[in-house]
């Protein structure tokens, strides 16, 4: 069943982050909520104030040093667990680490960082809402293989992907979950133990749309 808001869909996301942090405490995860408009920082700052009420030990993360600046003023009381995708570099070059590193809105141009934090870091990474693949960036066999291997690392802690006339939802550890856009709503049309590629969920909903006649 889908969320019926982005605060639902909050709560779903940070309950199967949480299941999945226990059960692979030095995991590789991501969360991706993929509404139009959605703006990303708040989010990210519910889910640390909520670590830090939990006292979960954890830093988040944010490409630049302008978007930390925001969060810092934001959320004063989070700054001391706020910082760039560079101080993290910095500090772990220094031999810090610390619990789990939550990593938001990671682009195509940040690869390269990611990648670095996650070497040095033992504990578990979370990258929210993270774009790391591009085409354009890296071609060639060598950067190919890199990136398949980097990113075939992660596993889906929860998704919610809505797209044209359908959506996709992953609450980890359950499969993944197609809905077809109906005039009354959306309808849950199957499931998959792995994230369908656009071919297969195209099939899905074809067969789902006959058996409905």
């Amino acid at each position: 069943m889908l969320p019926a808001d982005l605060r639902s869909a909050e709560v779903e996301a940070t309950t199967a982050l949480e299941e999945a942090l226990k059960a692979e405490p030095r995991g590789r995860w991501t969360v991706e909520m993929r509404f139009e408009g959605l703006r990303l920082m708040p989010v990210a700052l519910r889910l640390s104030q909520r670590w830090l009420e939990e006292d979960l030990e954890h830093r988040l993360l944010f490409p630049d040093a302008g978007a930390t600046a925001l969060a810092h003023r934001d959320v004063p009381s989070l700054a001391p667990l706020i910082g760039s995708f560079s101080d993290q570099r910095r500090l772990q070059e220094e031999g810090s680490s610390c619990g789990v590193l939550l990593l938001v809105g990671a682009g195509p141009s940040d690869y390269e960082a990611v990648e670095g934090i996650c070497q040095h870091h033992p504990g578990a990474v979370v990258l929210l809402n993270p774009v790391l693949e591009d085409g354009a960036v890296g071609i060639g066999s060598v950067a190919r293989e890199r990136r398949r291997g980097f990113l075939a690392g992660w596993e889906t802690a929860y998704a919610l992907l809505p797209q044209a006339n359908s959506a996709l939802r992953r609450a980890w550890p359950a499969s993944w979950e197609l809905y077809r856009l109906d005039p009354d709503g959306y309808r849950a049309v199957t499931s998959f133990q792995r994230k369908p590629d656009g071919e297969q969920q195209d099939q899905a909903l074809a067969e789902g749309a006959r058996q409905s006649l």
